[in-house]
Parts: structure tokens; C-alpha cells; sequence
């Protein structure tokens, strides 16, 4: 089975975690900005590049390393087991409750731009059920962020 390295992003701002959909497939489910680690880049780096990527939010910090793990992705379709690195960015500021953004350079390799309808939900009470392991660190996530009392 071919295993594929992921970086994956819980972007937190005040009490609020950054989700998304994508509305012209909402069998995606809910989900967390991940995509593929790149051949050289640093999985830390790829969490940054791919939270970009798919929120558009610029000028993200990252705030901690979580943890990795494996999953197999067989029950989703997919022959592939996913080596998952997960991190805390932080953004700071304002913004909206919820916007459009528009991926210009989809991993699927589709040239037409990839919709995500990304909104801001409560943490950790309001957070929905995340697809395919997608919320697998966020005990970590709220440990962390209660021992920096920005819970």
C-alpha cells in the first residue's frame, strides 16, 4: 500500500477553529485545511503553504506541532495509508464569520479552482464531526491551547 505524507492545520483565532465545505461536493464532508507534503519540504512549512492554499488567510503563525499518525484510507475509497503530521497556526486579527475561497492549484491536478466555504466554529464545544480523522488531534489542540489559557 503506497503511504503519502500530509500535513494538516487547526488554525485557531480567539476561541474559534477554522473549518470548511466544499459546496460542489458535500460528500467531502467537514474538514480542516491537509493536503500533501511536498518531496523536500518541511511537513511544518507544508501545513503553513496549504492553510494558505485553501483559506487564503495570509500572515498565519505556527503555533505548535501536535503529534503524527497513521491512517489507513481504505474506508474512504482511497488504496493509500496517510502519514499525518498535525500543528497549530494561529491567526490573529479579525475576519469574517464565514467567505469563499477559491484554490487555484488543487492537489487533484484539475486546473479549474477548487470552492471552499470556510467558516469559524467554537472551540472545542461547537467543532462538528470532522471526515476521515480529520479531528484527530483536537484533544491535543484544546490541552494546549487550556495551558495557555486561550480556551
Amino acid at each position: 500500500m503506497v503511504v503519502r505524507q500530509k500535513a494538516f492545520a487547526y488554525i485557531t483565532n480567539v476561541k474559534r477553529l477554522l473549518v470548511f465545505e466544499h459546496p460542489d461536493h458535500p460528500d467531502a464532508g467537514i474538514q480542516v485545511p491537509a493536503g500533501t507534503i511536498e518531496i523536500g519540504e518541511e511537513p511544518a512549512d507544508a501545513a503553513l503553504r496549504e492553510a494558505f492554499e485553501e483559506t487564503g488567510l495570509d500572515g498565519l503563525k505556527l503555533a505548535a506541532f501536535l503529534g503524527t499518525c497513521e491512517r489507513d484510507m481504505s474506508d474512504t475509497g482511497v488504496n493509500e495509508i496517510h502519514r499525518r503530521w498535525f500543528y497549530h497556526l494561529l491567526s490573529d486579527g479579525e475576519h469574517p464569520d464565514s467567505w469563499a475561497h477559491f484554490e487555484s492549484h488543487p492537489s487533484s491536478g484539475d486546473q479549474t479552482p477548487t470552492e471552499f466555504r470556510l467558516y469559524w466554529v467554537q472551540f472545542p464545544c461547537g467543532v462538528p464531526d470532522l471526515v476521515a480523522g480529520h479531528g484527530q488531534m483536537l484533544d491535543e489542540l484544546a490541552e494546549i491551547l487550556a495551558s495557555a489559557g486561550r480556551r
